[in-house]
């Protein structure tokens, strides 16, 4: 399977996908409709410059199409993919087991857009440096990159199996 390393693309699973596809027509739909109409009860109340209920509804209304806008964009550049194969490969769609060389004590995330996030584990997206490092490398490997903060770091590939979820 051959995956797009576009620093655009978002990778996701059928699932994920389906998931973010449904709470798009959620918000466009009921749930912008149920604050256009607290926002209008609230007009309705009177003098708006002390209108909490206004303001506030106002408010989530502005996050909602924020969320509208994001959501719109990622299904947009999304890449669409199967769970990658039990090869030991990292590749998005991998949970991923590494540890800092030196450390003894291992980490595991799941590469991939973090809209595919369980509460069970922590999502690193592929264009993350970390993610970006270590894509196609395997089990074993050792590699290098630069933290956020500068700071370069070096982490060995303890295991990478596909993402059940």
């Amino acid at each position: 399977m051959t995956q797009s390393t576009d620093q655009t693309t978002v990778w996701l699973t059928q699932d994920a996908h389906d998931k973010l596809v449904a709470e798009l027509e959620d918000l466009k739909g009921p749930k912008r409709q149920e604050i256009i109409d607290r926002i209008s009860a609230a007009r309705d109340e009177g003098d708006l410059k002390e209108n909490g209920g206004y303001h506030a509804a106002k408010d989530e209304q502005g996050k909602q199409e924020a969320r509208i806008r994001q959501l719109e964009d990622m299904l947009r550049r999304a890449e669409v993919g199967e769970t990658p194969p039990d090869d030991g490969v990292v590749e998005p769609g991998m949970v991923v087991t590494y540890r800092f060389v030196g450390d003894d004590e291992t980490e595991t995330f799941l590469l991939g857009a973090r809209e595919i996030e369980d509460e069970s584990i922590p999502t690193f997206s592929p264009q993350s440096p970390l993610g970006a490092a270590i894509l196609g490398s395997t089990k074993g490997d050792t590699v290098k990159y630069s933290a956020p903060n500068g700071k370069k770091m070096q982490v060995e590939i303890v295991d990478a199996k596909p993402y059940t979820g």
